[in-house]
């Protein structure tokens, strides 16, 4: 796959538009096996996002990873979604697939190479280079259906918060905060 390449701007001491950062994104966790690996590309921690001329820290290091966004912020990442990611995420108690999972987070989700299946409760939707798909809080999950083809998957997450009848039918719902689990046997990846 191409390397994903990381284009920071801001400004200098004047105020002119000025190039702070090309390269590669500074945070990659593998999961899986390296099967799912995350490229950290940016996150914000407030809502307006404040805008300096420079950031004084790395705005990702955010560790250990984290699913969602911290509360009022925004995150953008990449995925890499290899075929048999699925063999190394432990199974659920319950029952469940085993990647099902739920953040209070509406998410846009932008398929650029490969392909990858995504489960709702009770169905899925297939999808290809190009879809979008806008996930607004509900329990998902995502698989990689091919033998070979490695699927590459831009997301960006909002805060959010479950508002309406929709609250009080989710008081209580379990929330990613977190990585999806793991298998016991692979937890010092």
């Amino acid at each position: 796959m191409k390397e994903i390449r990381r284009i920071v701007t801001g400004h200098d001491e004047t105020g002119k538009s000025v190039f702070l950062s090309i390269g590669t994104p500074p945070q990659l966790h593998h999961r899986t096996e390296g099967k799912v690996q995350f490229h950290e590309i940016w996150n914000t921690g407030e809502m307006p996002a404040q805008i300096l001329p420079t950031e004084s820290t790395e705005p990702n290091e955010r560790l250990p990873l984290r699913i969602p966004p911290d509360e009022n912020g925004t995150i953008i990442r990449v995925l890499d979604i290899h075929p048999g990611h699925l063999e190394h995420i432990a199974p659920r108690d319950d029952g469940q697939h085993p990647g099902m999972h739920r953040t209070e987070t509406i998410d846009y989700g932008i398929l650029l190479e490969g392909e990858l299946t995504m489960l709702l409760d009770d169905s899925e939707v297939d999808m290809h280079p190009g879809d979008i798909v806008i996930q607004r809080g509900t329990n998902h999950a995502w698989e990689n259906r091919s033998d070979t083809v490695v699927a590459r998957i831009a997301f960006i997450l909002i805060d959010g918060a479950f508002a309406g009848p929709l609250a009080k039918q989710l008081q209580g719902a379990k929330l990613m905060h977190g990585t999806i689990a793991q298998r016991a046997d692979l937890e010092g990846e």
